[in-house]
């Protein structure tokens, strides 16, 4: 088949998580020509017009989908347009490998995203922010006296440091809020801070259905005391950070985990099947201290480079790269 990896175009003075979009077009494309696809890499932005032509010209059968957001003026790409590039793709009745585009808004946009999660019954932490999100919140909300501030659209991270973790209530959570307006990321959203385990479960799409990968634990090790144990910018880009090498992924769970990890898949699942996600998806969790599962994100086509902790899981599953990208190229759809 004749492949287009379709991703955003990167600036000159790309972060570290802009940039790692092309070592996931060279992995892509290496497992691609694996499996005996011919394929094409091409770079996009804002400017989507010529798309339909290009896609045209290439005899294209299957875009696999990489955007992670795009840019404006040159500058870095925005997580809001996201689900542009492949609603394009959509229009011109070619195969889309990845996540249909109304997942990918539906996910990307997380106080959305929480508030249909709610609406089906699915666990996730209480939220606070301006305009929709307050208009999801149910009465009551603002009761966690630690809060986490998230961006409503970025993912990688973003904005994520120590300071994003704020303790003294919904006042001081719209606070901090208030004093983020406007800085890269914006807008952003409180919700209420899980204490204890952070998990992630990847989904990859097959003829049977997704398999639910080996639940991956993230563990803070020798965080001093008073230290937010959370996976923020620095520990996922930051090779020189104490929390880059601190914060540690293991698969070996204690034994008494198994009800604990057989809610989670039921949860992953049940997260698929909400959102309608197809290829390769992923669904991060915290846990309290009770052993409750939290669902924070759902991530409709998350990082698939060769070190990401998707591509742990499938290693850990027995799954191979190449295998793992011929699954997700069979599963693609005309939407």
């Amino acid at each position: 088949m004749r492949v287009l990896i379709l991703h955003n175009r990167v600036p000159a003075q790309a972060a570290p998580d802009e940039l790692d979009v092309l070592v996931q077009v060279e992995a892509v494309g290496c497992a691609l020509r694996s499996l005996g696809h011919e394929f094409e890499a091409r770079g996009c932005d804002l400017d989507l017009a010529g798309l339909p032509l290009l896609l045209r010209e290439l005899r294209t059968d299957v875009v696999f989908n990489l955007v992670e957001g795009l840019a404006i003026d040159g500058q870095g790409g925005q997580g809001r347009l996201i689900h542009l590039a492949p609603g394009v793709v959509e229009t011109q009745r070619v195969r889309l490998a990845g996540c249909p585009s109304e997942a990918i808004f539906l996910t990307a946009h997380k106080v959305l995203a929480k508030g249909l999660l709610r609406q089906a019954g699915l666990p996730t932490p209480d939220w606070l922010g301006d305009g929709l999100a307050d208009a999801a919140a149910d009465p009551g909300m603002g009761a966690a006296a630690r809060w986490i501030v998230k961006s409503v659209w970025e993912d990688a991270s973003i904005g994520m440091d120590d300071s994003a973790v704020v303790d003294g209530g919904a006042a001081a959570a719209r606070a901090e809020l208030a004093r983020r307006a406007g800085r890269t990321g914006a807008p952003w959203f409180a919700e209420a801070f899980v204490e204890g385990r952070e998990f992630n479960l990847g989904l990859l799409d097959g003829p049977d259905g997704p398999t639910v990968l080996p639940p991956a634990e993230m563990t803070f090790q020798d965080y001093p005391e008073g230290k937010p144990r959370i996976v923020g910018y620095a520990a996922k880009w930051h090779e020189d950070s104490f929390e880059y090498s601190h914060t540690v992924r293991r698969f070996d769970l204690p034994p008494g985990d198994h009800a604990l990890v057989d809610e989670m898949r039921r949860q992953a699942l049940a997260c698929w099947r909400l959102f309608r996600l197809r290829g390769w998806a992923r669904v991060d969790f915290r846990v309290d201290e009770q052993g409750r599962p939290f669902i924070l994100e759902v991530n409709a086509n998350p990082c698939i480079s060769p070190d990401a902790g998707f591509v742990a899981g499938l290693a850990r599953a027995g799954i191979g790269y190449d295998e793992a990208i011929g699954r997700i190229v069979a599963a693609a759809a005309v939407d």
